[in-house]
């Protein structure tokens, strides 16, 4: 493990437990279960949670890396993975399109096809990407709906809840 991985894990867990102590110090609002104070600690706490998984190499694999050797007359060459040379263009052109499509198709509908779009890009396939734009818009619906209760518009699809 690299010095730099724990200096920033380290930085990730510091930056998290002051996260953690400054949303403790928020006023709860009378007559409310979840305040100002909720969120902000979510952060926190995963900040902590993400540094402490740096800073403890959780996840990263220490071999060294496999020698690059180039192809022989003959030999194919390997493609990058599908829209290489277009993954710059994919996060702002999302976001004109959440801006554009988001009252009218609705939260869900519309973070579903974000997620489609860059699980493709990144290169899942089609039996990964589909339930992950499924499920990912209508859990984040239901945690800012239900526990945060902050309206989301439903557009075409309107939730039962």
């Amino acid at each position: 493990m690299h010095l730099s991985d724990r200096v920033t894990g380290a930085c990730l867990v510091a930056l998290g437990g002051v996260t953690v102590y400054g949303a403790s110090l928020q006023p709860g609002v009378p007559g409310q279960d979840v305040g100002p104070s909720v969120f902000p600690m979510l952060i926190g706490c995963g900040l902590i949670l993400c540094g402490a998984m740096i800073a403890l190499g959780v996840g990263h694999s220490f071999e060294a890396p496999e020698e690059i050797v180039p192809p022989e007359p003959g030999q194919a060459v390997p493609q990058p993975p599908r829209f290489a040379e277009w993954r710059a263009f994919l996060p702002p052109l999302l976001l004109v399109f959440y801006i554009l499509a988001v009252d009218s198709l609705g939260f869900v509908l519309t973070a579903a096809v974000i997620a489609l779009a860059v699980a493709l890009a990144m290169g899942a396939r089609w039996r990964l990407a589909v339930p992950l734009a499924v499920l990912a818009p209508l859990g984040i619906h239901l945690i800012f709906f239900k526990l945060l209760r902050v309206p989301l518009p439903d557009g075409l699809l309107a939730m039962p809840w």
